[in-house]
């Protein structure tokens, strides 16, 4: 059940949140902002790539790694083959993850290794195996892990990853809008000598949503100077702008009924999400929608593409999920120790549709048929980034809030 009263408690909120889920989304902009700063000092606008890689090669530990590659994919689209580089091993630790390359790979190929920890042995051998091969090696791990000692001595090239901020944020001493979380920020804690750089202590992890930012705008620059996507400095500081406008908008601060995330977790209390997409930027947005949402509260998600989701989960809305399957024959029996039913609802995910045309008339007909509810998100007109980053950000917020003020349904 979702504790709905916490969801309008900001200092409840902050109580609740003890792994700093807010602060990794709220964050995420001057992520992209650091990931930038980084990105340029260690040389990568000043690239001159002789042509395309014949293949962009990915690997990564953990669910930031996981979205990266499929952002990337989704971007690429068909400018070259994306391959990630799925572990093997006995355990899901770190220490027990083992990559390799395909038999193929060479040096026309680009391996590109991201990861919030850096300390995975398998990702350090990944490197030097490359290295040897002759790949291009570009990794984004953080400063003094072992990953970066190995890529940045001889074996390629490496980007420290954007940390975050020592739990405070925001204008006035403040974490959010107009004090959403309204804890003091000491001297020096925000910036050093004026500047924008976040400071952090050492021991401090590098997690929460903000990490994939973190992660893909070093590699967005990299992909943008060997020709494979188009992102400028220009539109990735545009992202920047436009995840602070969604975190004004999905603060803490704001109440429910005009914050967006929010109401989107509210909506999804006991319910089984079926995330429809529709549109390039979506359809990353919504898989990393599902996955974010299992791993911070345990809910099961299902995402797919329309038009093949109104096949897809045509049953789903008319089996045991529909909502018109609410009541059973007894209305008067006894429901206080019954668990709460689960029931369907679509997360319609909108980006502009390829050719102009859309499915969303006949999604909403096929949910509305079968009495399911549907939300919709739909970004503000920009960019293909500025849209996948709205999206990225409302979810993201949407799933943190789930994970604070409710419990996974019984």
């Amino acid at each position: 059940m979702l504790d709905e009263s916490l969801l309008d408690a900001p200092d409840a909120l902050a109580r609740a949140d003890r792994d700093g889920l807010l602060r990794g989304a709220a964050e995420a902009g001057a992520r992209v902002r650091t990931a930038l700063r980084h990105t340029a000092e260690a040389g990568i606008a000043g690239l001159a790539p002789e042509g395309r890689p014949r293949a962009v090669l990915i690997a990564g530990s953990g669910a930031a790694a996981t979205g990266v590659a499929d952002l990337i994919t989704a971007l690429t689209a068909n400018a070259a083959p994306v391959t990630r580089l799925r572990p093997t091993g006995v355990a899901a630790a770190a220490g027990a993850l083992r990559w390799a390359l395909p038999g193929w790979a060479g040096p026309v190929d680009l391996l590109l290794i991201v990861t919030t920890e850096g300390s995975e042995p398998g990702l350090s051998l990944l490197a030097e195996q490359a290295y040897r091969r002759g790949c291009t090696v570009v990794a984004v791990a953080p400063r003094q892990s072992p990953l970066s000692e190995i890529v940045g001595g001889t074996h390629g090239l490496m980007v420290p990853m954007a940390t975050a901020p020592n739990g405070q944020y925001g204008q006035n001493g403040s974490y959010g809008q107009n004090g959403a979380y309204g804890q003091s920020v000491e001297p020096g804690q925000y910036g050093r000598d004026g500047s924008d750089e976040w400071y952090e202590p050492e021991g401090t992890p590098a997690a929460g949503p903000g990490a994939l930012w973190a992660l893909l705008v070093p590699l967005l620059a990299l992909l943008d100077r060997v020709g494979l996507l188009t992102a400028p400095a220009e539109t990735l500081q545009l992202v920047a702008d436009r995840l602070d406008r969604t975190a004004e908008r999905c603060g803490p601060a704001i109440a429910t009924y005009s914050n967006p995330a929010k109401t989107l977790a509210a909506e999804l209390a006991d319910s089984l999400p079926l995330i429809w997409t529709e549109g390039p930027a979506a359809a990353p947005a919504g898989r990393r929608f599902a996955a974010v949402l299992a791993e911070l509260t345990g809910r099961p998600a299902l995402a797919a593409e329309l038009p093949e989701a109104l096949t897809a989960h045509s049953a789903l809305l008319a089996g045991h999920f529909a909502g018109g399957a609410a009541d059973p024959d007894d209305f008067f029996r006894d429901r206080v120790e019954e668990p709460q039913a689960w029931r369907a609802r679509v997360i319609l995910l909108r980006d502009r549709p390829a050719g102009g045309l859309t499915a969303a008339p006949a999604a909403r007909e096929l949910a509305l048929g079968h009495d399911t509810a549907i939300s919709e998100l739909e970004p503000e007109e920009g960019s293909e980034l500025e849209s996948l980053a709205e999206l990225v950000a409302v979810t993201d917020f949407a799933t943190v809030y789930l994970a604070l003020a409710g419990a996974a349904p019984e």
